[in-house]
């Protein structure tokens, strides 16, 4: 099972950039489709953005397209998710995952295990 550690999160005010960074090792990572999810506080995971295992195709949720952008490095077994024009409403935890990309989103995997997240706080 291919464990995943997040990082790069911080707080920032609105308008400003984070680079948050997903580490895997244990397993396969340059076979598998990978996705970022984040939870808001009080409120469930959602999906953010995913990539296909060659970083060829991307999806995003339609609040973070045009601010986000979602890559990877399979050589350094590592995604990214670049953050942009940050607004209030994405405070969250960010997490990584194994994703399958399914009917225009991102679907996470149900059989690995979350890692901690990494905490997101943008303020007005």
């Amino acid at each position: 099972q291919v464990q995943l550690v997040e990082s790069g999160g911080g707080s920032v005010q609105a308008g400003g950039s984070l680079r948050l960074s997903c580490s895997a090792s244990g397993g396969s990572f340059s076979s598998y489709s990978m996705g970022w999810f984040r939870a808001p506080p009080g409120k469930e995971r959602e999906f953010v953005a995913a990539i296909s295992w060659s970083g060829g195709r991307t999806l995003y949720a339609d609040s973070v397209k045009g601010r986000f952008t979602i890559s990877r490095d399979n050589a350094k077994d590592t995604m990214y998710l670049q953050m942009n024009s940050l607004k209030p409403e994405d405070t969250a935890v960010y997490y990584c995952q194994k994703t399958a990309l399914v009917a225009g989103t991102g679907r996470p995997s149900s059989t690995d295990s979350w890692g901690q997240g990494t905490q997101v706080t943008v303020s007005s």
